[in-house]
């Protein structure tokens, strides 16, 4: 069965990949190399110093709205070593396949260290998905406040969403199914989670807070790469267009990064009369700029490689939380028992 399971996941990662090269690749066949080039010349230091500058305050409100999270669950993680996490993280959502693989990463080494990697593996589910609820929100209003030549039926879409989100919500925020069974206690545990970790007192505002600075930051971060890229267009034109993009970089189905965003962009900036080279050029500025925003990310990923190399006589094996096949197995384990 977990043979069985492990392949499953392994055809879906692999599926999730070939997705967005094939978007990647229908983008080169319909535009050619050109948009992607003109991306990659228009970036200078000026635009990967303001990048870095932005990136350093969304991912400290990013790490600030984990620890929220994971202190509201039970499994608290302190704010310094959350960012430095989240850094990492988000260099290896960046760098690999899929997009997510850094979150799991990020919760499983956290949840092998305080002893429990369901609940740091819910801690980073929740915590993805409260910024996730507030980028929804934010992009409806700016769609239905600001004028675009964009459709008329995306904002209902997104509305949609947003409506079917507070739908859970509300369902798990009612009363809970009694039993034993797995669907009975996967309830409990979700309703306990969004009720202490999401929506306590003491997490609530700091959260959405949280996540508004760092939709903020990202949207900074694009108009600033489509600036570099040579759009001209008002910002309050650029606007809808821009959570839209930040909307598809959350598809889980890119390679480094690229396919949907570009994908989006390309359909995006053409809709609105600007030209789906622009938005292309656009997204591949906007993706160097997230690279140079997260970079902080490497020396991490080399000093905890390095850390792993030290030999066991000089460090002892409670020095190596959350890292190797430790790791794996602990993630393996609470696959089963993930709202346990």
């Amino acid at each position: 069965m977990t043979g069985r399971s492990s392949m499953s996941r392994s055809a879906g990662g692999a599926v999730r990949w070939l997705v967005g090269a094939m978007i990647v690749a229908v983008i080169v066949w319909r535009l050619g190399t050109g948009p992607f080039l003109h991306g990659l010349h228009a970036v200078d230091g000026r635009s990967l110093a303001l990048a870095a500058g932005i990136g350093f305050v969304t991912t400290v409100c990013a790490a600030w709205r984990w620890h929220l999270v994971a202190r509201g669950l039970g499994v608290a993680v302190p704010l310094r070593a959350a960012t430095a996490a989240y850094y990492r993280s988000q260099l290896l959502n960046t760098v690999l396949p899929g997009g997510v693989l850094g979150d799991v990463d990020r919760a499983v080494r956290h949840g092998s260290e305080v002893g429990d990697v369901g609940r740091g593996l819910r801690a980073v589910a929740w915590e993805r998905s409260a910024g996730q609820f507030v980028q929804l929100v934010l992009g409806l209003l700016v769609l239905l406040l600001l004028p675009s030549w964009l459709p008329t039926w995306l904002p209902l879409v997104v509305a949609a969403a947003v409506v079917g989100a507070l739908g859970c919500g509300l369902v798990l925020r009612g009363r809970p199914p009694r039993g034993a069974s797995r669907g009975a206690r996967a309830f409990r545990a979700a309703a306990s989670d969004i009720h202490d970790g999401l929506l306590a007192r003491q997490m609530g505002p700091g959260i959405a807070l949280a996540s508004v600075v760092v939709v903020t930051g990202h949207v900074a971060t694009l108009l600033l790469a489509a600036r570099t890229a040579g759009a001209t267009t008002p910002t309050v034109e650029l606007l809808p267009l821009s959570m839209l993009v930040l909307l598809a970089t959350a598809v889980p189905t890119n390679v480094g990064g690229w396919g949907p965003r570009e994908g989006v962009a390309a359909w995006a900036f053409g809709a609105a009369g600007l030209g789906a080279a622009q938005g292309v050029a656009t997204a591949t500025v906007y993706g160097l700029l997230s690279l140079a925003a997260i970079s902080p990310g490497v020396p991490l990923i080399v000093a905890a490689w390095l850390w792993r190399r030290r030999s066991p006589a000089d460090v002892p094996p409670q020095e190596f939380p959350g890292s190797g096949p430790d790791v794996v197995r602990a993630a393996a384990r609470s696959e089963g028992r993930l709202y346990g």
